[in-house]
């Protein structure tokens, strides 16, 4: 049976490590805030994009742009998002798991990736994987500059015909004990058609004039879709990873006050017996003496 002393070090040392726990749950819940805030911030300029982009296409029906000619090959380039830190529950684990898995199954043929997070570069080098760009360390709110370079090696990637798909995987924002692993396909893209109001005729919505054409509004546009997709997923991913990182705190704190108090009733349990076992010492040794006299 150890000592007493022992257990209530140890129960000091738990509550110190709960402190730590519960302080660092409140600093993701306060940064969860703002990813959130971050994530509505881009929504109305991505849908702003879309509605362009539907426009435009619209006008541009018989001119095909190469991002939206689908390729018939097995090679494909994955932008994979991931955390930098860990302590994040199993959000960097479903990532690299659905990638992985979706890319064996779809593109067996050459698999390329351009990771955004410290921990799925790790993961893939580790596994001798071709990484052929990164982006680590980004802050809590990066901006789109930052994750460009590693865009652009992607997409020069498929405008060489070195891969046939560029895919995207992030952890969706759902809920705040909800984040679900997500593989999107970013090219070829695929421009959601518009949905039209009852009674509506055919055609555009309003009478755009484009300068200087369609087709020219098209090129430039649709690699600014593409980035901005994979920014959003990046925004998205920071909030399930503080959701996350949340959550785990949170279990962390609860399980520390459950052992501490585990420890607690064991140490009164020790230290009872130590008192049982003092007070039969002094009975034994007081009769023993009146036995001797």
């Amino acid at each position: 049976m150890p000592a007493f002393r022992d257990i209530v070090r140890r129960i000091d040392s738990i509550k110190n490590t709960q402190k730590i726990t519960k302080a660092m749950q409140v600093v993701a819940a306060t940064r969860l805030r703002r990813a959130q805030a971050a994530v509505q911030a881009t929504r109305p300029y991505a849908d702003k994009m879309v509605e362009v982009l539907q426009t435009v296409s619209e006008r541009a029906t018989e001119y095909k742009h190469p991002f939206l000619i689908r390729r018939e090959g097995k090679r494909a380039v994955m932008i994979l998002v991931t955390t930098d830190k860990g302590l994040a529950g199993a959000i960097n684990v479903n990532n690299i798991r659905t990638a992985t898995r979706y890319m064996s199954q779809n593109f067996p043929e050459q698999q390329r990736y351009v990771t955004l997070g410290r921990k799925g570069r790790d993961f893939l080098l580790r596994y001798r994987r071709d990484v052929i760009a990164e982006v680590s360390n980004l802050p809590d709110r990066p901006s789109q500059g930052q994750v460009l370079p590693a865009v652009t090696v992607a997409l020069e990637e498929y405008a060489k015909g070195n891969v046939d798909a560029v895919l995207l995987c992030y952890a969706k924002w759902i809920s705040t004990i909800r984040q679900e692993p997500t593989v999107r396909v970013l090219i070829p893209a695929e421009i959601p058609a518009r949905e039209r109001d009852q009674g509506q005729s055919a055609g555009p919505r309003a009478d755009y004039i484009y300068e200087p054409d369609p087709e020219s509004v098209l090129d430039g546009l649709l690699p600014r879709y593409v980035e901005t997709q994979v920014f959003q997923a990046v925004l998205e991913n920071k909030a399930s990873e503080y959701s996350a990182k949340m959550i785990a705190m949170q279990n962390a704190t609860t399980a520390a006050g459950d052992l501490i108090d585990s420890l607690t009733l064991y140490a009164n349990k020790v230290r009872q017996a130590g008192i049982t076992t003092e007070l039969m010492e002094i009975v034994s040794g007081a009769a023993a003496q009146e036995g001797s006299s």
